[in-house]
């Protein structure tokens, strides 16, 4: 299927690795153009190095910028050229029960997962809706309504993105311009795959048996019964991100294997 996105330029926060790097390999095949983001020079060079070899004709650049640090994100904004597909998609979580969870983790997930998004788009949005084009995807995750009880300031973070982008969604009315978020579910991405092996080799067992004991013991709602692939979730990304979606603004787009449930 043809997704119309040759014209396209797209910035992809926190894609050097995981779902956000899956994203940029499909907007390439894809023949958009593509802007990387990382937390280091390092890690944008060697993305953009991995995706050229694979994609020698495209147009592929990066900005790194650690979200964390607001004097960085400034100094990203002032290098972003003109985006028609914002993927908000940088973030990161701790595990630590409520109870002993550091004011510094709830401040430094809100810094980076939501105000990430929000100064993006701020700067974003406008220029889509005076050019009456453009797409915002944010990536939440079923946390936001799973909420696991060693993960409240991450949930809390996620669920804060739908609020966002439906308030943003509602700005773009008449507009051909969309904003949505999607909610993967448990997704095999770097850190999922270490925590499999890392965890086998605790137990001397298999990766195979310890994903097969997460869905059951602590994903028991999962109706796909294993991590889906970041290539899985990336699909659904780019669609949304494509002309062909003009018709889905506002939505939350569940990409959770079934875990999260109900019928809406």
């Amino acid at each position: 299927m043809d997704l119309q996105l040759d014209k396209e330029v797209a910035f992809i926060s926190g894609s050097t690795k995981g779902i956000g790097y899956a994203v940029a390999r499909i907007l390439l095949q894809e023949k958009a153009s593509v802007i990387l983001n990382g937390r280091t020079q390092k890690s944008v060079d060697a993305a953009i190095h991995n995706l050229k070899k694979e994609f020698p004709m495209a147009e592929i650049s990066g900005i790194a910028a650690d979200f964390k640090r607001v004097e960085e994100v400034s100094s990203l904004l002032e290098k972003l050229s003109d985006v028609s597909i914002l993927i908000n998609n940088v973030g990161i979580y701790t595990s630590v029960p409520f109870l002993e969870a550091p004011d510094k983790d709830w401040y430094e997930q809100f810094e980076v997962n939501v105000m990430s998004g929000v100064r993006l788009s701020k700067y974003c949005l406008p220029k889509m809706l005076k050019n009456n084009s453009g797409r915002i995807v944010f990536v939440s995750s079923e946390c936001a309504s799973l909420v696991p009880a060693d993960m409240m300031a991450y949930s809390m973070t996620k669920a804060s993105l739908m609020a966002i982008s439906r308030g943003l969604a509602q700005m773009t009315s008449g507009t051909r311009v969309t904003v949505n978020t999607v909610m993967p579910g448990s997704t095999l991405s770097e850190g999922a795959s270490q925590f499999l092996r890392e965890t086998a080799t605790q137990k001397g067992s298999t990766t195979k048996q310890i994903e097969e004991d997460f869905f059951e013991e602590i994903r028991p709602s999962s109706l796909l019964k294993r991590f889906a692939t970041v290539e899985e979730v990336a699909n659904t990304i780019v669609y949304l991100a494509s002309p062909l979606s003009a018709a889905t603004n506002g939505a939350v787009i569940k990409i959770d294997g079934g875990s999260v449930g109900g019928i809406i």
